[in-house]
């Protein structure tokens, strides 16, 4: 927490920490990994002034409050078109397929968000787009939750607080041949290009969340990679599912392709339930499962420091208040 950013004991960490990320990730030698500050909420605005460049229209995917967010954010510096959105009036909420999508003639970049986290939505599929497009994607939930293909994507972004470390350091993914392309009103503390220059130190950075996700980098290659990861979050999440699925007394109304392996949202069939369920998982341990606050319920993370043995637990005590309510 002390240390000098410019120190050659730091430096060493930044060099290992990159050098693992890009080992997990398999990352090409043609993209730059951006170590930023401002968090995902940041990257909506910091995006389009980075892409947009001579093209005024941007496509964006609408699949739920983050990717709201971002296209609210992106319409102050382009033309936004929202290619495709999730039915929210449905009774099971679902991602739209790429055969109705209705792309732009020559966007300046493509942008979904990967994962849901308040709507429990999840891609399980990276979309099929021409070269040409620039494949933008929010991975701030599902980063490192599962082996991903980085050469599909023109730039990748990611807080790091849900699966990297602690919050206050953002990553960013981005393939060399997109710098040039800020616009004059880009700050350069903003600008992609200056922070890759400058190796994410235009500024100092937030040294202890670079230490902490050094860490984690390790961890997972210690647990045997991505591949091993994801078989974990797969049975973590099969744990939950099976649970909600097994009764009527729990509800998720999310389409089954879709569901997040992240954000697992639901709630009780008799809502007047949900406050005691809440005050007995406390009781147990169970902690941080009320739903966010713009949509309410019930939903659990599994993000992935959360142990299978915690989700079990969490299955066994809706095992028993079901029993002890229905």
């Amino acid at each position: 927490m002390e240390i000098s950013h410019r120190s050659a004991d730091f430096l060493e960490l930044a060099a290992q920490m990159e050098q693992d990320l890009r080992d997990l990730l398999g990352i090409p030698a043609n993209y730059k990994v951006l170590f930023l500050q401002g968090g995902g909420a940041q990257q909506f605005s910091q995006i389009p002034m980075n892409l947009v460049g001579q093209s005024a229209v941007c496509d964006y995917i609408d699949t739920g409050h983050w990717a709201h967010k971002a296209i609210v954010a992106a319409r102050q510096y382009a033309q936004v078109n929202v290619a495709a959105a999730v039915d929210f009036g449905s009774d099971r909420r679902a991602i739209p397929r790429e055969n109705g999508w209705r792309l732009s003639d020559k966007p300046a970049y493509l942008h979904y968000t990967a994962n849901e986290t308040i709507d429990g939505l999840e891609f399980q599929w990276v979309p099929d787009v021409e070269r040409e497009i620039p494949l933008v994607a929010d991975f701030s939930a599902n980063i490192l939750s599962g082996p991903l293909d980085v050469s599909r994507f023109g730039l990748i972004y990611a807080g790091a607080q849900k699966n990297i470390g602690p919050s206050g350091m953002t990553l960013v993914i981005v393939r060399e041949d997109l710098f040039g392309r800020a616009h004059t009103y880009c700050p350069s503390i903003l600008n992609y290009q200056v922070q890759a220059d400058y190796g994410s130190m235009y500024n100092t950075p937030a040294t202890f969340a670079w230490y902490a996700a050094s860490l984690v980098f390790q961890w997972i290659k210690s647990l045997g990679g991505l591949e091993a990861m994801r078989a974990r979050n797969v049975r973590k999440k099969d744990i939950l599912y099976r649970q909600i699925d097994s009764s009527g007394f729990y509800i998720n109304d999310v389409s089954v392709a879709d569901r997040s392996h992240m954000n697992i949202p639901f709630r009780l069939a008799d809502q007047r339930l949900e406050d005691l369920f809440l005050a007995g998982a406390t009781e147990r341990g169970l902690i941080g499962l009320k739903g966010h606050r713009a949509k309410g319920g019930i939903r659990a993370s599994l993000y992935n420091a959360v142990s299978e043995e915690a989700v079990q637990a969490l299955a066994d005590y809706m095992t028993d208040f079901e029993r002890r309510h229905a």
